[in-house]
């Protein structure tokens, strides 16, 4: 046990091993090789000590002199440590996150905190570097003040993973269509609200009278709110909706034990509680004798099993979604067809079909995207096709009637990915107290 304590005490035996660390983590992995600067700092820790002899002795000799500074300094010290290494582990491999609305249940229900991996499709790198460690885009104790700085940006890159996104991956992203906000009402989609206003006052007067009700802002994509579905469609799929069923390639989407819809129950006598209670459910509006509420399949078994059930009927969606164009009356319930754009696609580009790509073209690409007199224009120059630059990805709550998904904003590029949803560390039921409020039968189930 001496010779092996004895060996790692070695000075260059502690420089090797953290070279090769440092190397294969920031070097190697990041793709960062003017990071092998690092190198010299790590060697004169372990070697040189220059650094050490002619300033941070000082330091020891503070520490030694004055009590009042010695504490301030361990403090100041373990803090400043335990956030570099918080924010490399939530940078590289993992963060959590809990689930805020019900769009996923019964998969997922609200009150489950999830471990969400970062390894398994590549960590993506930050856009915005400079900001608040442990906030994610507004500053603790405020609801409009941002938490990182947009003086460094940086483009998109995603380091190597385990493997790619899989359909039926349960996914958590940044959201598209959050990056422009309405601050005092965040809770909304600024695009949603801006078609209200124009279907009211018409196209120009309708965003001037938004911009005058509402402080509007922009977030780059990793300060983007953080949302989470099942990625339903890979790149280079095609999809359709009939009657509420996904068909993706052709084919009925796998089946998903606890997705739900929305149904119309209509009962001889009121349901009892204990009974709703019984089943799961946890969303159940009306009373008397006609109900409204998202079931599983399996929860309609049930409810038709009962004597005092008439019928249960499943609501059909006629809001329409996206792309939000007269020439595509789709539904949430009736959609498509659609193919998912995959990335070196090169699609022709019309009209009648620009709705669906205007916006990866000119927002999640970044070009400049005009249409003059009849002519599609993208850089100044006129286009009749165009080369998708990223995977894109079809993302849905198995939640089907109660989920803002894919199907009212789109497609969600690649450099919006944030991490697969692993597993359930801890899961509290809001409407229970303590102890009770604690889902003991979730806790570590693996998100499926």
């Amino acid at each position: 046990m001496n010779k092996i304590k004895s060996f790692f005490a070695n000075k260059w035996v502690g420089f090797t091993l953290a070279t090769i660390l440092y190397v294969l983590w920031f070097v190697v992995w990041a793709g960062c090789w003017w990071a092998l600067l690092g190198v010299v700092v790590i060697y004169d820790v372990y070697i040189s000590k220059y650094f050490y002899r002619y300033v941070w002795s000082k330091n020891e000799k503070l520490c030694e002199q004055s009590a009042l500074y010695r504490s301030v300094y361990e403090w100041v010290n373990a803090i400043v440590f335990a956030t570099v290494v918080a924010s490399l582990i939530h940078i590289f491999f993992f963060q959590m996150y809990v689930i805020p609305s019900s769009s996923m249940e019964k998969t997922l229900l609200v009150g489950d905190y999830l471990y969400v991996s970062k390894v398994t499709y590549g960590p993506q790198m930050p856009n915005t570097p400079l900001s608040f460690p442990f906030v994610h885009h507004t500053m603790p104790l405020s609801q409009t003040k941002k938490s990182f700085s947009e003086a460094i940006k940086l483009p998109y890159k995603r380091l190597k993973g385990l493997r790619d996104i899989e359909r039926n991956d349960v996914v958590v992203f940044n959201f598209p269509a959050g990056d422009t906000v309405l601050l005092e009402n965040q809770a909304v989609t600024y695009y949603d609200v801006l078609r209200e206003y124009q279907a009211q006052y018409g196209a120009k007067r309708g965003r001037e009278a938004l911009e005058n009700d509402y402080t509007i802002i922009s977030r780059p994509v990793d300060k983007r709110e953080n949302y989470i579905k099942r990625c339903v469609a890979l790149p280079g799929d095609e999809i359709r909706i009939v009657d509420g069923e996904l068909i993706v390639n052709g084919q009925p989407e796998d089946g998903i034990a606890e997705k739900q819809y929305c149904y119309s129950i209509r009962t001889s006598s009121p349901l009892s509680a204990y009974a709703v209670s019984k089943m799961g459910i946890t969303e159940m509006s009306g009373s008397g004798t006609h109900y409204f509420s998202p079931l599983t399949d399996a929860m309609v078994e049930q409810l038709l099993k009962m004597d005092n059930v008439l019928s249960v009927e499943r609501y059909t969606v006629k809001e329409q979604c996206f792309p939000h164009a007269a020439a595509y009356p789709w539904t949430a319930d009736n959609f498509g067809p659609l193919t998912i754009p995959e990335k070196g696609e090169t699609v022709s580009l019309t009209l009648e079909n620009l709705p669906l790509y205007e916006r990866i073209i000119d927002v999640y690409e970044d070009n400049d995207l005009e249409v003059k007199e009849g002519v599609i224009y993208i850089n100044g120059e006129p286009a009749t096709s165009y080369t998708f630059k990223m995977n894109y990805y079809w993302l849905m709550g198995d939640n089907r009637h109660n989920s803002a998904d894919s199907r009212y904003w789109g497609f969600v590029p690649e450099d919006h990915i944030v991490g697969k949803a692993s597993f359930i560390w801890l899961s509290l039921d809001k409407n229970q107290s303590f102890p009770n409020n604690i889902r003991w039968n979730r806790l570590f189930n693996k998100v499926r």
